[in-house]
């Protein structure tokens, strides 16, 4: 082996072998990453009406559920930051679904919200689902999720959830702010940003991967 052969062959060990090195753990962790299961067995929302009356299930979708309650007054910002950052982002996923829980009676409030969202920002809203039920029922799928956060009097919540296909919240169990990241808050854009745009795309990769593996078998 010549001296110029040498040279270049102790330079490939000293620079691109822990680069491919490094590549590979990388790849490996972005491909085998998993969202934290927090809370399993969830209630599901098979009885429930949507807006349209189609029918509507949390069972074998992924989705983004949400509290709005009564104080529809109040979330046209949280709509608006979830539309821009996730929905748009992510709706045409197979099985991807925003799914908001609103106090009986106000049908006429959530069709004037979405008319609104969809003149202002010209965004497809066919998976968001407005669930209809009276206060009693929201209460108890906010207790489902077995969380440590709490609803407003007028039961709703600035917080959205991931849900799995398996009816259970997922989260974070080591965040660097708080521990536990239960739900996300949706009237702050930079924990959208964040934190949750990646959690959306963990879970939906997860989904894909063993769709992939279910092909291949």
């Amino acid at each position: 082996m010549g001296q110029i052969t040498k040279k270049y062959f102790v330079l490939c060990i000293l620079f691109i072998f822990p680069i491919v090195i490094y590549l590979f753990f990388a790849s490996g962790k972005n491909n085998f990453a998993l969202l934290p299961v927090l809370t399993e067995n969830i209630n599901d929302i098979k009885n429930l009406k949507t807006l349209s009356g189609d029918p509507i299930q949390l069972e074998d979708k992924i989705s983004i559920l949400g509290f709005w309650g009564e104080d529809l007054s109040q979330k046209k910002g949280d709509a608006l930051n979830l539309n821009q950052k996730i929905y748009k982002r992510f709706y045409q996923f197979n099985d991807f679904q925003f799914v908001m829980l609103v106090e009986d009676g106000h049908q006429a409030q959530v069709n004037f919200l979405k008319q609104e969202l969809q003149e202002g920002v010209g965004t497809d809203l066919v998976k968001w689902r407005f669930v209809f039920c009276s206060p009693n029922e929201i209460q108890e799928l906010f207790d489902s999720l077995r969380t440590n956060l709490n609803l407003s009097p007028g039961k709703s919540s600035p917080y959205v959830f991931i849900i799995d296909k398996e009816i259970n919240l997922r989260g974070r169990d080591d965040d660097e702010d708080v521990g536990t990241l239960y739900g996300f808050n949706s009237q702050s854009v930079a924990e959208i940003n964040n934190k949750m745009v990646d959690d959306v795309k963990v879970i939906l990769a997860e989904y894909r991967r063993a769709w992939k593996k279910y092909n291949q078998d």
